[in-house]
């Protein structure tokens, strides 16, 4: 039985746990919401809306009409 694990790089300039947590997750997904980024992660929207400017801003995530996507 052959089993295959994508694995994903995270960009060296990602310092926060919490950025490189949503970064990994918006990899593995084409699209999400905020809050299914909310509830997968279990994290506050206050938490997450700082985390996706940040990513947005910095060119690793775009807003998309389905929420959110990696570039």
């Amino acid at each position: 039985m052959s089993t295959s694990k994508q694995q994903f790089a995270v960009p060296d300039d990602l310092e926060s746990p919490q950025a490189k947590l949503v970064y990994l997750a918006l990899r593995q997904t084409d699209a999400a919401t905020a809050s299914e980024l909310q509830h997968r992660l279990d994290l506050s929207k206050l938490t997450l809306f700082p985390l996706l400017a940040s990513l947005v801003a910095n060119d690793y995530v775009q807003r998309t009409e389905n929420g959110y996507s990696c570039q």
